[in-house]
């Protein structure tokens, strides 16, 4: 892939390079193959989510923003891995997921066990009419809604069900996503992309979808603009040299020239 002066090659570590034959690939196993992918004249190396997680939608489900999953390494491996791209001119750039999270975060568990100010980090809503909050189709099929007994409650899920929908609309949610960015940056992290981050903003009353499946509700949400911008200047966007990429599910072009800059 080829974005401005990068080029970014994608590294899905659980299959690219298994440096201790476990037979799952790993941070040590892509620090063998820097200087061949320095060869190719690849200068960032976009990887794909190998923070802590259940591992239900590869990774893409995560339950610690700040820890590496063991079967990937340690901290050590990546503070290295920072440390030999640098020295020969390439960045790192990770795949942050800040739609959702895994059910096995400690903010959802948190939140299960009654917790309000938790429960406020996701979208939990009453039935509406003994039936589901709202008629939504979960992308992977099914219901957006997942039922859980011991609180009567329903929370959103727009891809699996162990994959609970953040609450942008919370200040302290937008506040623990800075915090992450910037621990990153912090290790020498110079890019970033965005997973369906054009989903974050939700609307504030649910309702049913009688011409669809819900989507044109949240997609390119009202808030959207504004609450990227917000993190763009507290993180990100003080540091010109880092690289960002948005995935930007069912959008428009018009959107995406907000998104992106008409340039």
């Amino acid at each position: 892939m080829h974005i401005g002066s990068h080029v970014v090659y994608e590294i899905y570590p659980k299959s690219f390079c298994d440096s201790n034959h476990d037979g799952i690939g790993d941070i040590r196993g892509i620090l063998t193959k820097l200087d061949y992918l320095k060869e190719l004249n690849v200068d960032c190396l976009w990887l794909t989510p190998f923070f802590e997680s259940p591992q239900l939608d590869n990774g893409y489900d995560i339950s610690d923003y700040f820890k590496i999953d063991p079967r990937y390494g340690t901290m050590a491996d990546f503070d290295e891995l920072i440390k030999q791209t640098k020295s020969r001119d390439m960045t790192v750039m990770l795949d942050m997921v800040f739609n959702h999270t895994s059910t096995a975060h400690p903010w959802f568990q948190k939140a299960l066990a009654g917790d309000p100010v938790y429960q406020n980090y996701y979208f939990f809503k009453e039935s509406k009419d003994g039936k589901v909050p709202t008629n939504w189709v979960s992308k992977f099929g099914g219901s957006t809604w997942e039922y859980v007994p011991n609180l009567d409650l329903y929370y959103l899920h727009l891809f699996g069900k162990t994959q609970a929908d953040l609450n942008w609309d919370n200040p302290a949610v937008r506040k623990e996503m800075a915090d992450i960015l910037q621990f990153w940056m912090d290790k020498g992290v110079k890019g970033f992309r965005f997973d369906v981050i054009n989903l974050i903003s939700k609307p504030s009353v649910f309702t049913n979808d009688d011409q669809g499946d819900g989507r044109r509700f949240y997609t390119d949400g009202l808030h959207v603009h504004e609450y990227l911008k917000e993190l763009n200047q507290a993180t990100f966007g003080k540091d010109p040299s880092i690289l960002t990429v948005g995935e930007m599910s069912s959008t428009d072009i018009a959107n995406c020239i907000l998104y992106a800059g008409e340039h």
